[in-house]
């Protein structure tokens, strides 16, 4: 291909990042050209599988009717997990299922999400190409003009990096260096098979809806949780764990799933399922503090996970809903740029008025929260430990519920002042 036969844009990649920004580019009339490596969109995205379906709405509201999703989530879920203890907080809202009323999230099965949403780009009229790994950039006078996938050579006024995290084509560009350990977790799922009605029945939901569940205490005391999505005929269960503690602890991240799966309180849930699907990925871990210096250069953005673009808060994870806005803030800032140099200063301008990088900012206090040692085992223990001594009935006569908390507390090796003192870290968070 040579200079002259050039693409309005590639794109690399064709999650649901790649897949939003072609769908916009394509439906203003640009020639899109979205390069996959994996052999169909979504065969290498491992994601747990929860998406807010706002992002679709703000791509098309018309998507919405026929999107690739499994269940709306009714049920929001928090689970504590000690020894072969649990606790689980389940907040219901029935206003979910109202007549007309937009659920909040659905849970989705990424493979079949992304091939739906990269279809639809298609049928916009950009071009997607499966099965071909994009090896390096090509660049002239200091700005980004195309790719080099083996022998072929592809130009375009600009591309655009959706490969995921750690993404090397980003760092082909200079934008991001090596990914470092602490930035990133390990995240392991299995998928596993059961009938509907049987997800129902152990979840007390009704058809259609679904339930999303974050589990803390489960990681031997590693630095981050569990998660559960009930799917339409198959539940995703998995984990997610800093590499390096793992390492240091000499830790398998499969028992740790393993032993998840196999927890008094979880294993019911599971029973007589059938695994379909496992895997492993990177995670995002750092939140705001993760996004990249820089964002773009002369030809060439980064968007989704490969610009840090996830959020984790403890209670949900998001990071599939920013994957699309920032697709569509990046085909936004083609669209309305005047010349390739100021697409870059246009995508960030973007990625600001579609309250992305707010968004992004707000919930950064949270990682403070999250970087709290205790919080994955002592915490769950101490909760497992009071709700022992708070339902024993033993015909006694019952002690000061005050002082033999505090015992507890102090036989969980904290003290109250470290609970206050986090109590305070969250409120500051917010």
């Amino acid at each position: 291909m040579s200079e002259d036969e050039k693409f309005d844009a590639i794109i690399i990649g064709a999650g649901p990042a790649g897949s939003a920004c072609a769908y916009t580019l394509a439906k203003d009339g640009k020639e899109v050209l979205v390069i996959e490596k994996g052999d169909t969109p979504g065969s290498k995205n491992l994601t747990g599988g929860r998406f807010y379906t706002y992002a679709l709405e703000m791509l098309d509201a018309d998507l919405l009717k026929e999107a690739a999703l499994e269940r709306k989530v009714t049920h929001e879920q928090l689970m504590m997990l000690s020894g072969d203890r649990g606790i689980t907080i389940d907040y219901y809202d029935p206003s979910f299922n109202q007549k007309g009323h937009t659920p909040v999230s659905y849970t989705i099965l990424r493979a079949s999400f992304d091939e739906w949403l990269a279809g639809k780009a298609e049928e916009m009229g950009a071009v997607v190409v499966c099965g071909v790994k994009v090896d390096g950039l090509i660049e002239k006078d200091g700005m980004i003009v195309g790719v080099i996938a083996g022998e072929d050579e592809m130009y375009a006024d600009v591309v655009i990096a959706a490969d995921g995290v750690n993404s090397l084509i980003a760092q082909h560009a200079g934008l991001i260096n090596d990914i470092e350990s602490h930035t990133v977790g390990v995240g392991i799922k299995e998928v596993i098979e059961l009938s509907g009605k049987t997800i129902e029945e152990r979840f007390n939901l009704k058809p259609g809806e679904g339930a999303a569940r974050m589990i803390l205490g489960c990681t031997d005391g590693i630095h981050g949780g569990g998660f559960l999505y009930t799917n339409q005929e198959s539940i995703s269960l998995g984990c997610v764990l800093m590499p390096e503690e793992a390492a240091e602890r000499k830790i398998s991240v499969h028992e740790v799933l393993q032993n998840l799966k196999m927890h008094p309180a979880v294993y019911p849930l599971l029973e007589g399922g059938h695994t379909v699907e496992y895997g492993a990925h990177l995670v995002s871990e750092a939140g705001f503090r993760g996004i990249p210096k820089k964002l773009y250069r002369d030809g060439f953005i980064i968007i989704g996970d490969a610009a840090g673009l996830v959020i984790n808060t403890g209670y949900s994870i998001r990071g599939i809903d920013l994957a699309i806005v920032s697709g569509i803030a990046a085909a936004n800032a083609v669209i309305r740029a005047n010349d390739t140099a100021s697409v870059g200063p246009a995508y960030i301008t973007e990625l600001e008025n579609l309250k992305l990088i707010p968004t992004m900012k707000a919930t950064d206090g949270f990682f403070e929260i999250l970087e709290t040692p205790w919080l994955y085992d002592k915490l769950p223990n101490l909760g497992a430990d009071i709700c022992a001594y708070l339902y024993r009935e033993d015909g006694e006569l019952p002690g000061s519920i005050k002082k033999d908390i505090l015992k507890l507390v102090k036989a969980n090796g904290l003290s109250v002042f470290q609970l206050a003192k986090f109590g305070l870290k969250g409120v500051r968070s917010l």
